[in-house]
């Protein structure tokens, strides 16, 4: 019976460490996925900074400027396959 206890344990154990392999490689991004990723980020807090600054411009002139850099913002953003 103990024999029987012991290769059951054995199997899990097996079962397990597979388990683990696949998450890990699940897990696991290129360093160029990562650097994507980042830059998205970052474009996104800089896009939302910009709509904030719009909503609070008070000159025309400035608020154009500021679309300007939203466009050049989200023109980035689309080459890195953000969607809006």
């Amino acid at each position: 019976m103990a024999r029987g206890f012991e290769s059951k344990s054995v199997e899990q154990q097996q079962q397990d460490a597979e388990e683990r392999r696949s998450a890990a490689k699940r897990v696991k991004t290129s360093a160029d996925e990562t650097e994507a990723d980042r830059k998205r980020e970052g474009l996104l807090l800089q896009r939302t900074r910009i709509l904030r600054e719009i909503e609070a411009a008070t000159t025309p002139r400035h608020r154009d400027t500021l679309k300007g850099g939203l466009k050049y913002l989200e023109q980035q953003l689309k080459a890195l396959g953000w969607k809006p």
